[in-house]
């Protein structure tokens, strides 16, 4: 199988439309018709958005992107190019999860119009040419180059192009060669061609896309134009998915995997063998937060080790471990609660909690989580299993539902 990343770049600092990867276009904020392409398509592994800004980060996620870092300042620039952007993604990811995608896939956000399957024909004309070293997203252009001028220095004029056509700015428009404009719809790039220091290398094939869907955010008329053109398009573009995945408005259980969730997935063993493990007092506050809160978490863990109801005892809530079956397992505490799925959470880790995503409304995992984990997970943390990432789970659904919880401290 090969690996495909779809990478989204998304910086904070616009300044011709404040705000802009985040203003909602039509229903959805501008960044989430990009995540849409990206997750939407067969071919793509994972779909991460790159950004130096939290408020867009959290946005990624609730439209099922993963934002697993944020880029350091410097490469969140105006003048910051695309090239040490994606060497970035490339190395953090290498470096924190041993992830080397082949394809990296840029879906800017500000060319948001997509028809439905170019994600996936883009990968494929890519596959189809072994000598490619990118596609890139083209449509004709309006303005032939043939007919274009630039200024010489005693300021007369020059042809922009050198060619063998005797007086082309004087030929007609059907007798110049048929020429094309890049988009920013999609570049499809070998990962290795990035490392090696290009958004293209020397081998590019074109990717056709039909000119209806070009446009381009630059400042507020763009802005206007965009709306009343998306009007138009209608279901003809790749839309996101309602409004995103979202944190269950009346979760009432939480259900955590043991190793790797609540620990680092480490085990440290003496020389009686006595095993024991890490774990966070971050994500023990958390834990008392939402019960105080009102809600019920358990463990589930194949696991069986003393550590894991030693564990769950230190922090005050039910256990199951042993648990060859987790699916089974979780279908009958959902059945002796009373409870629907939409009313249950799940974080886990690695495939053996794959079951079980299936059962509840919300699946999400740690960040260093089994790839296929995060590829089928609604929601990838931001932190590593033992390393916070209960916490910061507990945290996002305390602040969306802050409204509906009243913790005993906050009385």
């Amino acid at each position: 199988m090969v690996e495909i990343l779809a990478l989204i770049p998304a910086r904070g600092g616009s300044k011709g439309i404040p705000h802009k990867n985040i203003k909602r276009l039509g229903d959805h904020p501008l960044l989430a018709y990009s995540v849409a392409a990206g997750l939407q398509s067969s071919s793509v592994s994972r779909t991460i958005v790159t950004t130096d800004d939290p408020d867009i980060a959290e946005v990624a996620r609730q439209y099922g992107a993963e934002a697993p870092f944020l880029r350091p300042d410097e490469l969140a620039q105006d003048d910051t190019r695309d090239l040490p952007v994606f060497q970035h993604a490339l190395r953090w990811l290498a470096d924190e999860e041993d992830f080397h995608p082949e394809l990296v896939v840029q879906l800017r956000p500000t060319s948001p119009f997509r028809p439905p399957g170019l994600v996936d024909e883009a990968i494929g004309v890519f596959l189809e040419h072994p000598d490619a070293n990118s596609v890139r997203g083209v449509v004709p252009s309006k303005q032939n180059p043939y007919k274009m001028w630039r200024l010489k220095p005693g300021g007369s004029l020059s042809p922009l192009l050198e060619t063998d056509f005797p007086e082309p700015y004087n030929t007609p428009r059907q007798e110049l060669p048929t020429t094309f404009w890049q988009t920013g719809h999609i570049d499809v790039i070998s990962a290795e061609t990035i490392q090696a220091g290009s958004m293209s290398g020397d081998v590019i094939y074109p990717c056709q896309v039909d000119p209806i869907y070009s446009v381009d955010l630059d400042n507020g008329l763009d802005w206007e134009r965009a709306e009343d053109w998306l009007r138009t398009l209608g279901k003809k573009i790749i839309l996101p998915d309602g409004g995103g995945k979202r944190l269950p408005a009346d979760l009432s259980l939480l259900v955590l995997d043991f190793d790797g969730v609540l620990t680092d997935n480490r085990v440290y063993v003496n020389e009686k063998g006595v095993e024991s493990v890490v774990a966070n007092k971050e994500d023990s506050l958390g834990i008392t937060l939402l019960k105080k809160a009102g809600l019920e978490v358990v463990i589930l863990s194949k696991e069986r080790n003393p550590v894991v109801q030693a564990r769950a005892d230190k922090m005050q809530i039910p256990a199951y471990q042993g648990v060859d079956d987790k699916a089974e397992k979780l279908a009958q505490l959902l059945q002796e609660r009373g409870l629907k799925a939409e009313q249950v959470a799940y974080i886990g880790n690695d495939v053996n909690d794959l079951p079980c995503f299936s059962l509840v409304g919300m699946a999400a995992c740690v960040a260093d989580s089994h790839p296929e984990v995060k590829r089928a997970a609604d929601l990838v943390l931001t932190k590593k299993g033992g390393r916070g990432a209960v916490r910061e789970f507990i945290d996002l659904l305390l602040r969306q539902q802050g409204a509906l919880f009243e913790t005993e401290d906050s009385k």
